[in-house]
């Protein structure tokens, strides 16, 4: 006696609830995630095998290569608007505010003081990256207004605490501590250029830094 054939249909998933998903959370991240700016000084960092990783807020970022070239920036735009009103008053350079705000965009920067207007009001990174255009910033052994290294990093410092201050109480508020300095060298750089950096630091009582690589094989 033969078995009777049951009739098989066709195996369907609905997939319009996860394309939903994930169109969405395409969505999210597109409009949440910041572009990160180019390099105004980019250097090719010497390499090793450490995997430790550098914050991505409350950082001060010294980058130096080509024959001692020092660039400086911070990772958070209020401590950059406020660090800069500080040299504003510390060298008589007044600034507008729009080039305020145009500096809370700048990553890093390495011109003199007095030539950092100029240098804001190029307007795009393109400009301002272009080769020659930054010179790279004045430093010194010195703790005088003649090592601007030494002003800018110790204005960084003293913006980052009061820019923690002003956030205390607020929601999801995180306390960060001090300033965190990082040097960025080109493995090409010779030592007097990294030896006048550390110094310039040890000048105001900075012996904890740290020195950014790239990873390489064991």
């Amino acid at each position: 006696m033969s078995k009777a054939k049951v009739k098989r249909s066709s195996t369907s998933i609905d997939m319009t609830a996860m394309c939903d998903v994930s169109f969405l959370l395409l969505s999210f991240f597109v409009m949440t995630s910041t572009a990160k700016q180019p390099e105004a000084f980019p250097v090719d960092a010497p390499g090793a095998v450490t995997t430790d990783k550098l914050p991505d807020s409350n950082v001060g970022m010294i980058t130096v290569g080509d024959g001692g070239k020092v660039f400086f920036g911070v990772s958070d735009r209020d401590v950059r608007v406020k660090m800069l009103e500080k040299m504003s008053a510390r060298y008589s350079v007044q600034f507008s505010q729009e080039d305020y705000e145009q500096f809370s965009l700048m990553e890093n920067f390495g011109v003199p003081i007095k030539n950092l207007r100029a240098l804001i009001s190029l307007g795009s990174s393109a400009a301002r990256n272009a080769p020659g255009v930054q010179p790279g910033l004045p430093v010194d052994s010195t703790e005088a207004l003649t090592n601007e290294l030494y002003q800018w990093v110790q204005v960084a410092r003293l913006s980052a605490v009061e820019v923690n201050k002003e956030k205390e109480g607020e929601k999801d508020y995180v306390e960060q501590g001090p300033l965190k300095i990082a040097i960025k060298a080109d493995a090409n750089e010779k030592y007097p250029s990294i030896s006048t950096i550390i110094e310039t630091l040890r000048n105001q009582k900075q012996n904890k830094f740290s020195f950014i690589t790239s990873l390489k094989a064991n």
